[in-house]
């Protein structure tokens, strides 16, 4: 799955119903006294429910400080928004790290000036020389 243009980020990603579900199970799994909230220790728990890793303290006061104030925490319709921020985000990298894995054919985790030709003769074969020169060596 590439994307049709150079750097293009996708659409907004829509969970399937059973990845939703899972969400909200989550959601109501953490929410352990039943405020219909999510206390910043239990967004914490959730995203390691989700995605395996227990979120920094910047990220937890990035979310924190975006909830309402009026609210004791994250309510579920603004934590299924993050969840998919998080899972888009999530797939977008995925899809660099594929994408980046293709043209680098040595194994190396980096791309040589042959590496960055021939993969722009592959993706845009009529695009000038020059203009390869000029974007790897703004890169690099």
């Amino acid at each position: 799955m590439f994307f049709s243009q150079a750097g293009a980020r996708p659409r907004m990603w829509e969970a399937s119903p059973s990845e939703h579900k899972k969400w909200v199970e989550v959601f109501k799994a953490c929410d352990e006294e039943n405020k219909g909230c999510l206390s910043r220790e239990n967004f914490k728990v959730a995203v390691v429910m989700l995605f395996g890793y227990k979120p920094s303290k910047i990220e937890a006061d990035a979310v924190m400080s975006s909830v309402d104030p009026n609210t004791s925490g994250i309510l579920l319709k603004e934590f299924l928004d993050i969840v998919r921020k998080k899972k888009e985000a999530q797939l977008y990298r995925n899809e660099i790290r594929h994408i980046f894995t293709a043209f680098d054919r040595h194994y190396r985790g980096y791309l040589t000036l042959e590496d960055f030709k021939k993969a722009f003769k592959q993706v845009a074969p009529k695009l000038s020389e020059r203009i390869i020169l000029e974007v790897f060596s703004f890169l690099s």
